[in-house]
């Protein structure tokens, strides 16, 4: 009901701003038009201070709605509202909920690694608490870097499934790239093996209807996430499945920063090389991986796969630590929790690597606080992004990073796209999630938290390789930035909450 009143205000608003604008109607009827218009703005303004939203978005949506005709209004309805209201995404909440609960009855007791100190089992013990899915030991990772070596895994690994083989993800397109995984999806299905694909209809935009089709006609059952034709009229088209999930035969997981372009194997026109990182799993936490596929699918076509338990059957293999996948997106939420409880338990360093750096102001503080206490504190970025407001709304932020002694560092060989966070060497974070508030409040997302794995000592590895391809911003050269860039960086930075 609430959607219909708000497009009914949309064309009468659009109307009265024709009928002042280029008609000859009475002044009288223009001025009750202009009324009528400040009314429903007025309206909206007042319903949106009632939502208690932080500060800086309640005074950044006030100004849009007051100062932008129409289109701020339109933008405001259409960026979810109707979130802080708990109505949207609530069956998928629901069945999320009952499936990882069923999940925790069946899970395997973990014991805490004793090389951990109290704030890093403090850290463990937190996202076995807040988060639906369980930690596992039962798990092996292998981190593969960037794209050639873990495209020529996943092709592999494609090769070898015998019964199904489930993906999902945010770009899939359909380049040189695409055509090598869709003529090993095509000959698996003519094995008789079971291939299902999600794509976001927003990422995968260049992904054609014909395109879709013909992987259909092959056999692949493949679905949308959030439809844009019907995402306007849902206030859904802002919320997008930034997920990057294959699942074969239950056994081999992969999830990381990559998506489907020849882009991320470093043939991209405007960056070239691309930095990234991907992961590799087997063994018992392949379950909870494959559940959030099986959710997500649900959701996209409404078949109920997680009833089969051939689809759920976990195969624990000895591990070397804990290995946590946690879900999260808009319909929790709770993404920049788990970066800030992570950040808030380091006692030796934290080491940070993001394509966009836009993070909420407690992730902000604890950082600060950190590199104050004597904690090494690394953060890297691109050198250059691929938007103008991303670029220069991260880039607003390290004034205040230098300010508090954090090394800063830009990439240079390329575009940086890989997710990593790294505490004093023993616990890890690696998936699909920026480090802002689009990952934190928007997306739907999947990361992995590593504690006392072998792979982190990869991840560490990689991050100082790919610091010597970095140029480490210093606080005198970056002061001396000229006014203009300072304004654009200004500028950028209001509008963080919806980057």
């Amino acid at each position: 009901m609430k959607i219909r009143i708000e497009i009914f205000f949309v064309i009468i608003m659009l109307f009265f701003c024709w009928m002042v604008l280029f008609t000859r109607f009475p002044f009288l009827w223009k001025a009750i038009g202009i009324s009528l218009y400040a009314g429903i703005i007025l309206y909206s303004v007042a319903e949106l201070w009632l939502q208690n939203r932080p500060v800086p978005n309640t005074l950044l949506w006030t100004c849009l709605l007051i100062l932008v005709p129409v289109v701020g209004y339109i933008f405001y309805i259409y960026s979810g509202q109707l979130l802080f209201k708990g109505e949207l995404f609530k069956s998928k909440r629901t069945s999320d909920r009952e499936l990882f609960e069923a999940l925790g009855k069946k899970k395997t007791p973990v014991e805490v690694p004793s090389i951990l100190n109290d704030h890093q089992r403090s850290f463990v013990s937190y996202l076995e608490r807040v988060t639906l899915t369980n930690q596992s030991q039962n798990t092996r990772t292998k981190i593969l870097k960037n794209g050639e070596a873990t495209f020529q895994e996943v092709k592999q690994r494609l090769k070898e499934a015998k019964d199904f083989i489930h993906l999902e993800y945010y770009i899939f397109r359909y380049d040189r790239l695409g055509q090598e995984l869709m003529d090993i999806l095509t000959n698996k299905v003519k094995e008789g093996v079971e291939v299902r694909l999600i794509y976001d209809a927003f990422g995968s935009f260049a992904l054609s209807e014909h395109d879709t089709r013909k992987m259909a006609e092959s056999g692949i059952k493949i679905h949308p996430f959030l439809p844009l034709r019907s995402g306007w009229f849902t206030q859904k088209f802002n919320f997008r499945n930034h997920r990057k999930i294959i699942v074969i035969d239950g056994e081999i997981g992969f999830v990381g920063g990559l998506n489907v372009g020849v882009e991320y194997l470093g043939e991209d026109d405007k960056f070239g090389f691309w930095c990234d990182t991907h992961v590799l799993l087997e063994g018992e936490a392949v379950q909870t991986l494959h559940a959030v596929f099986l959710l997500d699918w649900k959701y996209v076509c409404g078949e109920t796969l997680f009833e089969d338990p051939r689809y759920l059957q976990p195969v624990p293999l000895e591990g070397d630590g804990l290995v946590h996948v946690v879900a999260a997106g808009p319909e929790t939420r709770d993404m920049g929790d788990h970066f800030y409880s992570m950040i808030t338990c380091a006692t030796e360093s934290i080491w940070i690597a993001t394509p966009y750096f836009i993070p909420n102001q407690a992730i902000m503080t604890a950082l600060r606080v950190a590199a104050k206490k004597g904690i090494q504190v690394r953060l890297m970025v691109p050198e250059s992004n691929d938007g103008f407001l991303t670029q220069y709304a991260s880039q607003s932020y390290f004034p205040e990073l230098l300010r508090a002694g954090i090394e800063l560092y830009t990439y240079q060989k390329g575009f940086l796209h890989k997710k990593v966070i790294i505490v004093d060497g023993d616990v890890a974070s690696i998936g699909t999630a920026n480090l802002d508030l689009r990952s934190f409040h928007l997306n739907f997302e999947v990361n992995l938290f590593l504690t006392a794995t072998e792979s982190i000592g990869d991840l560490v590895s990689h991050f100082e390789e790919d610091l010597k391809e970095c140029r480490r911003v210093r606080p005198v050269a970056f002061y001396k930035r000229g006014l203009g860039v300072k304004w654009k960086e200004s500028f950028a930075r209001l509008f963080s909450g919806v980057l």
